[in-house]
């Protein structure tokens, strides 16, 4: 097979312990899946959950410093646990989701807020908001044969040292097995998708020249810093 142009390459994440990386297809999100950040946002505690998607090639691993981004006054950080998807899934049950992890990371949901609020007042899409360049930071993957199933376990994000976030897995609102189960009956899971599945209260800007780490149980911590505008 030919092509016009070479392909782009695969986006992919390293994996703990491992020489061998892990191509990704798709990137999910779980929206206002913490109570707390739920009521933060203005919305009741449980709703059904709703997805949004991050292009794959818009990755960020960790330790890397980026351009604060464009068309954006209010740069926002959000801590997440980012599930890696293994086996293909294809509405599955809650019971039988965890056989399709491939295993878990730390990640920061970068959003452009005051794109988001645009968007939600205008009853628009939130693509441009959430997935822009450089906008999804996710560090390696850590099998779940290393570290079993991360169901609690602190969250925390600091940023400059000051912590800002501060909560619990176990407070999401959807579980990562009903996550799993709801979106693999929207579409058919194949391994190499991530799950980035939602944050604590606490989110807020940040500027030219702020670090921002996130700190989750059982994993080494994810850590970003924001540059000057290109």
């Amino acid at each position: 097979m030919t092509y016009i142009f070479d392909p782009h390459p695969q986006p992919s994440l390293a994996i703990e312990k491992q020489t061998e990386r892990f191509p990704i297809r798709r990137i999910f999100c779980v929206g206002r899946n913490y109570a707390d950040h739920a009521r933060e946002m203005g919305h009741d505690d449980r709703e059904p959950p709703f997805f949004f998607s991050k292009p794959a090639d818009s990755l960020v691993e960790n330790g890397a410093t980026l351009p604060y981004p464009s068309f954006t006054q209010n740069l926002h950080y959000e801590a997440e646990l980012v599930v890696a998807i293994g086996k293909r899934a294809d509405a599955v049950t809650e019971a039988d989701a965890a056989d399709h992890i491939f295993g878990y990371a730390a990640g920061n949901d970068l959003t452009r807020r005051d794109l988001q609020a645009q968007a939600k007042t205008a009853g628009r899409p939130w693509d441009m908001a959430k997935g822009f360049d450089r906008s999804a930071v996710v560090g390696p993957i850590h099998r779940v044969s290393q570290i079993g199933h991360l169901s609690q376990g602190a969250i925390r994000l600091t940023k400059n040292g000051e912590v800002m976030q501060d909560g619990d897995i176990s407070d999401m609102i959807w579980s990562v097995p009903e996550i799993i189960s709801y979106l693999s009956g929207l579409v058919t899971l194949e391994p190499g998708d991530l799950i980035m599945t939602g944050t604590p209260a606490g989110v807020g800007p940040l500027g030219a020249g702020d670090t921002a780490i996130v700190s989750i149980d059982a994993l080494p911590d994810l850590t970003v810093t924001i540059g000057q505008p290109t």
